[in-house]
Order: structure tokens, then sequence, then C-alpha cells
């Protein structure tokens, strides 16, 4: 087989290099819990270590989950102007909404995946993927699209895609010395913690997803008209061997798509004597008028800046023909673009650090991750004296460990209101930035738990920045007027917007209509006693 030296230089980030700072030494009390989280990419977290007095607050995914807002705090006008957050913030007062211990893990949004032949001819030599909302091309023979599709992570810490040996073999990849092989004999290597694995790099070919609502109980899709994906891309695949490569499909098609991700709505199926948890997935077109709307936004980047489009660098076979050397990756003045949030602000204790804007959001991430520069320089962490540790094992399965603290604060600016968290547990790890040098750390689905998301693509040229919409989930519907459209709970706040528009109608200057509650199935436009009557009855709910 042959290896291109471009590849190692360009998908060296696949997966991510990490150092990891110096942990403690001796710990006679601490106890340990075997995990299987993921933490970016291929590596995974296999186990927590914590004092045995001091265990560390975990996600349980049978429970049912709502956001708690602790309370609400005033964000200032300096950290709003430091923050360079928009004029229509600054018109008047910003509000954070706090929430109280974050579990260390979050979800892991899943989706299954179908594979296709769909490229373009030998004679059209084009080399980009093409996004496309229903599924083109024919399935590998002989297989059977109901049963014979993939699981894998959907993962914008990805920057190309990946299929694991298992999966490839299952999704009909490996036809050798036949013209239904989709995979050639280049290869890429992939990078971890501490190691490395080399796998192969496929035709260009379809790729299309779905989230776990398109699976019945039988365990066989019901159908593929909810598939969305993109086709004349090129993936990473497994060689075999364990372990196996982790199956994740990463930020070359979410860019293109809105993704909603329901954490409302946990599904579980069960695919090879093996259950899969996960939030329901649905992809949009950008378009698509059925989108939900979602009341608060934290704005994205798409670093490095100046990508515009995703496709593979070509190479020719042994017979003088076309195929990838790489897997497709967004291209533009840079290549393996990702997406950033733009500021975020860190709270220890007297020390602090502000506005670090190299922050990544990654969906396949159950962690969030701060680098050391931050940590040590700036917070005055120690590994050393660390509050617990995790365990991480690499592509190779060889195991190292990163020491974890709880933080005071953390701050994410969105509009109109900020995220907040309080006693939030972070790891220490240095991790290589698409950008070059290391990034300032990994904001994982640990903060979004309590959250429906929406994860709107874009950054490439003639897109619109990247954003990510939210909204808690569990939420009142009924009485959860104040402030600015609802805070999950149902209050002296709420009674007070009532109290401001008290005998309005419709056409009454600055009319909230969410006032008019009663008649609830056809409110009459006018806000009165029977609106209050309604306010009564959902009292105090979600306090």
């Amino acid at each position: 087989m042959k290896a291109c030296s471009l590849i190692r230089i360009c998908l060296v980030i696949l997966l991510f290099a990490c150092r990891i700072p110096v942990v403690q030494a001796d710990q006679p009390d601490w106890v340990e819990q075997k995990v299987h989280w993921r933490l970016s990419g291929g590596d995974q977290i296999t186990a927590i270590r914590h004092p045995q007095q001091k265990p560390v607050t975990l996600l349980n995914e049978k429970n049912k989950r709502r956001a708690r807002i602790a309370r609400k705090k005033i964000i200032s006008p300096e950290k709003i102007s430091e923050h360079k957050i928009s004029a229509e913030s600054l018109a008047g007062t910003v509000f954070a909404n706090v929430f109280d211990s974050p579990p260390l893990n979050g979800f892991t949004p899943m989706v299954v995946i179908s594979v296709t032949d769909k490229r373009y001819s030998e004679i059209d030599s084009r080399y980009d993927a093409v996004p496309s909302h229903t599924v083109e091309g024919s399935y590998p023979a002989p297989v059977d699209p109901q049963s014979d599709y993939a699981i894998g992570i959907f993962d914008t810490g990805a920057s190309a895609h990946v299929i694991g040996n298992t999966a490839a073999e299952r999704a009909g990849l490996f036809y050798p010395n036949t013209e239904y092989d989709l995979v050639t004999s280049n290869l890429v290597e992939i990078r971890g913690v501490n190691d490395s694995v080399e796998a192969l790099v496929s035709q260009p070919l379809g790729l299309y997803i779905d989230g776990f609502g398109a699976v019945g109980p039988n365990g066989l899709l019901l159908d593929n008209s909810g598939m969305a994906g993109e086709w004349n891309v090129a993936i990473a695949v497994g060689q075999g061997g364990s372990p196996d490569l982790v199956t994740a499909v990463g930020i070359p098609l979410s860019v293109y798509y809105t993704t909603a991700v329901n954490n409302g709505k946990i599904i579980t199926i069960t695919k090879d004597e093996t259950d899969f948890n996960s939030p329901d997935i649905v992809l949009y077109d950008p378009d698509d008028t059925t989108i939900p709307a979602y009341n608060n936004i934290i704005h994205m980047q798409l670093r490095p800046l100046g990508g515009v489009n995703v496709q593979y660098i070509p190479t020719f076979n042994e017979y003088w023909e076309f195929e990838p050397s790489t897997p497709s990756v967004i291209i533009g003045n840079q290549s393996q673009s990702l997406f950033f949030i733009r500021g975020v602000d860190f709270y220890k204790g007297k020390r602090s650090s502000t506005d670090d804007n190299a922050f990544m959001f990654d969906t396949g991430a159950q962690v969030t991750v701060i680098g050391s520069r931050i940590a040590m320089d700036h917070l005055g962490l120690n590994p050393r004296k660390s509050d617990f540790e995790i365990v991480i094992t690499g592509v190779t399965g060889s195991s190292t460990i990163a020491p974890g603290f709880y933080i005071d604060t953390i701050d994410i600016p969105a509009f109109p209101e900020w995220l907040s968290y309080t006693n939030v547990p972070i790891i220490i790890l240095d991790i290589d930035s698409p950008e070059g040098g290391k990034l300032d750390g990994i904001i994982g689905t640990n903060l979004f738990n309590d959250f429906d998301l929406l994860l709107r693509g874009g950054g490439l040229y003639g897109q619109d920045d990247p954003t990510l919409e939210f909204q808690p989930i569990g939420c009142p519907t009924i009485g959860d007027i104040a402030p600015n459209g609802g805070d999950c709970k149902v209050d002296y706040l709420d009674l007070e917007e009532l109290a401001d528009h008290w005998l309005q109608t419709s056409t009454s200057p600055g009319w909230n209509q969410d006032c008019d509650m009663a008649p609830q199935s056809t409110p009459d436009g006018r806000i009165d006693f029977l609106d209050f009557v309604v306010l009564a009855e959902h009292w105090l709910e979600g306090v």
C-alpha cells in the first residue's frame, strides 16, 4: 500500500494530538469508576478517579432532564464591551441565566449512516462534495439498506468523516478487485492523545445520515426518505484490528445543514446486541421553512477563515486514474476548518481569563476541556493538585491520565441572554488547533444536556456565519412569559409582566401576545382576569 506524505501533514488534526500535563502521583484515598465516554475524535475516556468522599457529578441518561436556572445575573457593560457584543445587546440590561453544577459528562449525538456509490464521472474530474437532501446513487451490492447501516457520532470536532472497519464492512465498502470496491490503497495518518494509526482513504462516494427516529422497533430503517448528506466525498476507513476506529460524521457535512439535536427526545436502539442512546437528530436544508425557532443564539465562526468548499486532494493510481489521496476536508486559505465560539470567560477564585476566542464547539466531546496556558497561567490551576482525574484511551488502545478541576464560573455570550455555569468540571489538555498552535479548549456537550439545540452550519464562502441556537427542555409553555419570552419557570417575573400589560388589547402599543393566555384554545386579544387565572393555575411550575 502506498502512503502520501501530504496526507500526513493535511490530516494530522483529524482526531487531535494532545499534551497531557503532569498529574498527582499519590492518591491513596481515591477510587476509580469505569466509564465509556467520548473525548474528541477517536479518543475515549474509560475511567474517572476521584477522592472517595468527593464523587464527581455524572449525567444519568435515564432521568428526565430539566433545565434548572439557579438565578439570573447582570452582565456588566465593561464585559459586554470587551466581547464586542452588538449594539442591539447594548441597548438595555443584559442578563445571564445561571446554571449550577453541570455534570462532568454530556450526551453523545448519534446517527445512522448509509453509503452509496454516487460520484462524479472520470470525465467530470471534480473533487468537491455535493450536499443532497435525498439519497442519490446505488447501494453497494448486496447491501440491504434497511439492515446494513452503520451507527456513528455526529461530530463537529472531526475535520473529516471516519468509518470503522466493522462499520465499513457492514455498509458494503469492501469488494476487493471488483468494480464495487469503494476503498483505495492510499493511507492517512490519524493521531490521538499519544499514538497514531493509519487508515485507508475511500473512493468518492455518497454518505447519508438520519437520526435514531428513522429506526423501527425491530432495528430496521423504516425508510430513507428523511436521510440527507453529500456525495462525491472521500472518507477515512479503518483497516481492522483492535481497537477499531470510531465512526464519526464530521464537519464536512454539518457545515452545509441546519441540524436539530432534540435532547427532549432521547431514543434507544439496539444493534448487534448493543444499546445506543442519543437525542433525536434531524437535518434540515438551511432554507427549510419548518426549522424550529429557538429563542437564544450563540454566534460562532468557521476557522481558519476563508473556507471555500469540501473536497479531497486527487492523485493518480497505478492505472493512471484519478482517486482521492486524502479524505474530503474543508479547503480554502487553509484546510480543516472547525466551529469556534467567539469568546468564553473563566473564573477561579480571584483569577480569571476572559474573551478566550479559540474554544472549539465539539459535539463529539462529552467533556469540557481547557488548555494548560489558560488553566495554569491565567487560572492558577496546579495539575499536581487536581480535584479528580480521567483515564484517556487513545486510538491504539494505550492509556494516559489527565487532571480535572472545578471552575467557579464559565460565561458564554449569547443573545438575548448569556449562559453562565457555576462549579463546572473541566479537563486540562493541550489540543492542536487547525489554525496552528493549541486550542484554548473545547466546549463539550456536558454544558448543553438540558437544551434542545439547533446548529446552523455555515462559514464557507457565500454563507452566513454558523450559529448555535438553543432553548431549555421541559419548560412550562403556559404562564412562562418573562423575561424575554420565558425563563423556564412561572413566578413573580411573569406576574409583573402580566401587570405591565393589564387591560391592554391587541391594538395597544407594546402589546405582548404571550400575556394573552385565555381562553387557551382561542386567545381573545385582551389581557384581563381570565389570563390571571391561567397564570395562577401554573404558578411556580419549573421553579
